[in-house]
């Protein structure tokens, strides 16, 4: 039974609409994967889920409760955690107080705290004191999602996380989201990076004016001239 599923939503801002029943599932410990270019609508479906922009018309369940329209923060109480695209740390807090102000226990007593995120992120932890606005791009992401993380979610949603970065830290960035896999987290994946997502993804979805036109495995795609060119090439 998948932990989260996505059924034929459309959403919309105002009267221009985004989405045009995207539908997908994702299964525990999945990386499941969003690609396409720019304004295809990977982001509005992150932020659909999340509950930032709510779909107009079809479902969103998590875990077998519908979420459709719920508020994002009882959404996030439920085990989703969002990692934005912008980023949004708090400039002015500490790298541990942006930590310790997203910090919820784990329900079964367990889970992520600064010890175990620091472990993930060393680097975090030689620049605990460091104000989050005069960060590096690539620290910033880093604290981006080690503070969701403190949230202890059992899904992530992470929206473009190797935009912007230096192919050094986007190797860096990748390897911690494979262990975040390894560690059990359930992962929703939005990026344009094709090589990125082919060597994380389970499963992937490209999207093109706010519709699905392809799915399958990474390897479904390797070698897909047809659809790589049509709806990835820039």
């Amino acid at each position: 039974m998948p932990q989260l599923e996505v059924r034929d939503i459309h959403t919309s801002y105002g009267l221009s609409q985004v989405l045009f029943g995207i539908s997908f599932d994702v299964g525990e410990g999945e990386i499941v994967s969003l690609i396409g270019r720019n304004g295809v609508g990977k982001s509005t479906t992150m932020r659909s889920v999340i509950g930032l922009t709510p779909p107009r018309a079809g479902s969103v369940t998590w875990l077998g409760q519908d979420i459709t329209g719920m508020p994002t923060h009882r959404i996030s109480k439920l085990g989703i955690g969002f990692v934005p695209e912008d980023r949004r740390i708090f400039p002015d807090l500490s790298v541990w107080e942006n930590l310790d102000i997203a910090r919820r226990p784990a329900a079964n007593g367990a889970g992520w705290d600064e010890d175990r995120v620091f472990e993930l992120f060393p680097d975090l932890a030689e620049i605990r004191d460091r104000r989050g606005g005069v960060l590096s791009g690539g620290q910033q992401q880093m604290l981006t999602i080690a503070r969701s993380l403190m949230g202890n979610p059992t899904l992530l949603l992470l929206d473009e996380p190797s935009e912007g970065l230096a192919p050094l830290v986007v190797e860096a960035v990748r390897d911690r989201i494979a262990q975040l896999k390894q560690a059990g987290l359930s992962i929703v994946l939005a990026e344009q990076n094709l090589d990125f997502v082919l060597s994380l993804s389970d499963r992937l979805h490209i999207l093109e004016k706010g519709e699905i036109k392809f799915t399958g495995t990474p390897d479904d795609l390797r070698g897909n001239e047809a659809v790589l060119e049509k709806y990835l090439t820039v």
